[in-house]
């Protein structure tokens, strides 16, 4: 079943953006503002949460919802929006979502009940998953010149890759020094200056072909993927062999089959098929996979040792996170350049393999550490790691595909990001757990060293884990590429900007 969209919907692409002017460096910067509100949210709160449940006295399970429908949310409707930009533009989904993150953070910063909050938490996640995918396809489909677009894409990634650091550091920063009505607040004047600046962003639609909406295929991908989230953020906490668990497992399952089956007759899909066919986007979509899952449960771990081990507070512990949010930066920055001259694969081999280092200098943890000496040099490594791979990695999943197609693929690039670290946490977590039990030998009462020494324990299997993962990203990297499969990315990178007249090229969107 497919509805079609009103008639007149359509409009002509975006300008072609090419020189050193100022507007295209203004569209970079409100485009990586709206998605640093996005990518902040999902670990800013992390920080807070004592002083949200001490403020509104929620239980045990409403205060994990605060962090789990965010997520909940913004990976189960990334896909859907990602078309939808492609449909009906991908400027006015853009603003829509800017506009709701900025309200729904307002009312959770002004909060007094914990259904409040978490209702406003739902929201902010569907917002980002329409801010996501819609920014992120408009720099694919606006930038013609390719080092501007190379510049941007590089930008993009380095906030996905920096954005966990960033958020605890800024967590921790807004809820010691005002409250944690302030981690919600901050969004405010950020979603307005985006607001502010939209008439430097370009828009652009699909205005060609089949333009009607799978209906089925809409809905049976969003609510799959929404139970797919569901189970994996909530396993640990049900029990991965309850009912529960394997009932979201099951539902996942069969909307999946529906959805594949909508596709494959559908005459206008929401996800075709034959997009997975060009290698390029495959292969970086497998390997973001692999590089989320292992990655971003290395800020959950290292939060918990810095506070659990070293007593380190909130704020101390958001500082610490300082120098892996500028390693990340350092990182992207030294890939920009080095990408156009030696090719995607080395680049994102190498910065695969320095995340794996850096995750099994992690692995030797020690119960009586310490910051500087012991896990300090292993956060700086991955982070440079992560911020080399990052450049590499997004411009592969989001390049060399036709601009119609521009939407889908951003939302698939957000959507391997957000299972991924979802996969990533609830795997890693299940091995740290194991790994402490079986270092505690069934002692039914353990003393506090015995307590701290398996916690370190299941820390240091987790992050030898994680590097296996990244280790594994790189060995896809150089088997399933060839320099034939990224021929139309190096070629995008490296063609001449095309000239546009000038009163084109300024046209306000």
């Amino acid at each position: 079943m497919t509805t079609s969209p009103a008639k007149g919907s359509s409009s002509s692409p975006a300008p072609a953006l090419s020189g050193p002017g100022g507007r295209p460096a203004l569209i970079i910067v409100f485009l990586c503002l709206a998605d640093l509100m996005v990518v902040l949210d999902a670990t800013i709160v992390n920080v807070a949460l004592p002083s949200i449940n001490s403020g509104l006295h929620m239980s045990q399970g409403d205060l994990q919802w605060v962090v789990n429908v965010y997520a909940l949310m913004f990976g189960g409707f990334l896909i859907l929006n990602g078309r939808l930009g492609d449909l009906f533009g991908r400027k006015r989904l853009l603003l829509a979502g800017v506009v709701l993150f900025t309200v729904s953070s307002a009312v959770n910063g002004l909060a007094t009940d914990a259904t409040v909050l978490i209702v406003g938490r739902g929201v902010q996640g569907l917002a980002g998953a329409m801010i996501a995918p819609a920014g992120l396809s408009i720099i694919n489909t606006s930038f013609k010149d390719a080092s501007l677009r190379t510049k941007a894409l590089a930008a993009w990634g380095t906030i996905a890759a920096a954005g966990g650091a960033l958020g605890l550091l800024l967590g921790g920063l807004l809820t010691a020094s005002l409250s944690w009505h302030w981690i919600f607040f901050i969004n405010i004047p950020v979603g307005a200056a985006v607001l502010l600046g939209s008439r430097f962003i370009p828009d652009s639609r699909v205005t060609e072909g089949d333009r009607s909406v799978d209906v089925v295929g809409a809905v049976s991908i969003t609510g799959g993927l929404l139970l797919l989230v569901l189970a994996l953020s909530n396993g640990e906490s049900w029990g991965w062999t309850s009912a529960r668990t394997l009932g979201a497992a099951a539902g996942t399952a069969v909307l999946l089959a529906v959805f594949v089956v909508a596709s494959l007759r559908s005459r206008a899909p929401i996800v075709r098929f034959g997009i997975f066919r060009i290698r390029s986007l495959a292969v970086a979509d497998l390997v973001l996979l692999m590089l989320t899952s292992g990655i971003f449960s290395m800020f959950f771990f290292s939060s918990l040792y810095l506070q659990g081990v070293l007593a380190y507070s909130p704020l101390r512990a958001g500082l610490a996170f300082l120098p892996a949010a500028i390693g990340v930066m350092v990182g992207a920055t030294l890939a920009q350049p080095t990408v156009g001259r030696i090719g995607p694969i080395p680049v994102g081999t190498t910065g695969l393999a320095l995340g794996a280092g850096g995750m099994l200098l992690l692995s030797r943890l020690p119960e009586n550490g310490t910051y500087a000496g012991d896990l300090l040099p292993g956060l700086l490594m991955l982070s440079i790691g992560l911020g080399i791979a990052f450049v590499p990695v997004t411009l592969l999943a989001t390049s060399g595909v036709p601009e119609s197609d521009a939407g889908l693929a951003s939302g698939l690039y957000q959507t391997v990001q957000e299972i991924g670290g979802a996969v990533g946490l609830a795997v890693l977590s299940a091995i740290a757990v194991r790994q402490a039990t079986a270092e505690l030998g069934g002692n039914p009462s353990p003393d506090t060293a015995a307590q701290l020494a398996a916690q370190v324990s299941g820390f240091r299997a987790a992050f030898a884990v994680g590097a296996l993962l990244l280790l594994a990203g790189a060995v896809l990297f150089v088997a399933l590429l060839r320099k034939r499969h990224v021929e139309a990315v190096l070629q995008e990178m490296t063609q001449p900007a095309e000239k546009e007249p000038k009163e084109t090229a300024a046209e306000p969107a």
